[in-house]
């Protein structure tokens, strides 16, 4: 176990930073994420989050800073850190011209370790299970999205990374991803990670949230923390703090 871990805190960002020639796409992020919780990471496109979740996942390797999960460091410790972790960066990747199952069923060889067993309990999850011996092709792109977090959570993992989960969905949705994410946190226990650019879905899906502009985290804390127990919006706030830009 690496220190700067124990408890509750499942994943730790340090002092992360991404620099492509002259350019830093992330200068300085720093947040931890707890069992149990959602944690939202907000801010406008182009401020760095994508880049910061593939970081998280060893897909990026930081020109400054450290990632621990589950207290295992990604960088020396890889396949150790990310068995914990299920991620859905940008969009689910997944054959359209197979079904639901198979494509689940083709990860799932690839991941072992019972993970074939657990197909037909996480497609009744995420309320696939009427659809799941259609093509992919047929699927609407919230029903992409929820075969895409099942095949997040083939692994068991402990630490689920989402990155624009509500992005293209219609309201209905929207509202059936939000009741997914605090259903899984809530009676799960898993520890939800949430890069969005949707104050109002952050606001009503998240506990705790960590502001991000310009590649720098301008703020972290739960939402009654951050937003004076409601005095004020998270709007507000995040004008605040990034000098009057909106997300």
């Amino acid at each position: 176990m690496e220190p700067g871990t124990g408890g509750d805190v499942v994943l730790v960002a340090e002092g992360l930073a991404k620099r492509y020639g002259d350019r830093e796409v992330v200068s300085d992020v720093s947040f931890r994420l707890r069992r149990g919780e959602v944690f939202g990471f907000l801010g406008p496109n182009g401020a760095g989050k994508t880049t910061t979740i593939r970081m998280l996942v060893g897909l990026v390797r930081p020109t400054r800073g450290r990632v621990l999960i589950e207290g295992f460091d990604v960088r020396r410790r890889f396949e150790d850190a990310l068995r914990h972790v299920g991620c859905i960066v940008e969009t689910p990747d997944l054959y359209r011209f197979l079904t639901g199952r198979e494509n689940l069923e083709h990860f799932a060889r690839m991941l072992g370790d019972g993970a074939e067993g657990r197909i037909d309990s996480l497609a009744a999850l995420v309320r696939m299970e009427g659809r799941l011996d259609e093509p992919v092709g047929t699927y609407s792109l919230g029903m992409r999205q929820r075969i895409g977090i099942a095949q997040a959570l083939l692994g068991d993992p402990t630490v689920l990374l989402l990155d624009e989960p509500a992005n293209g969905l219609d309201p209905a949705g929207i509202r059936e991803m939000r009741e997914l994410i605090r259903h899984l946190a809530e009676e799960r226990g898993l520890a939800v990670f949430v890069s969005s650019h949707l104050l109002s879905e952050v606001e009503r899906t998240c506990d705790r949230v960590a502001i991000v502009h310009r590649g720098k985290t301008l703020a972290e804390g739960s939402l009654d923390e951050l937003t004076g127990g409601g005095a004020r919006s998270l709007e507000e706030l995040f004008l605040e703090r990034t000098g009057g830009e909106t997300v």
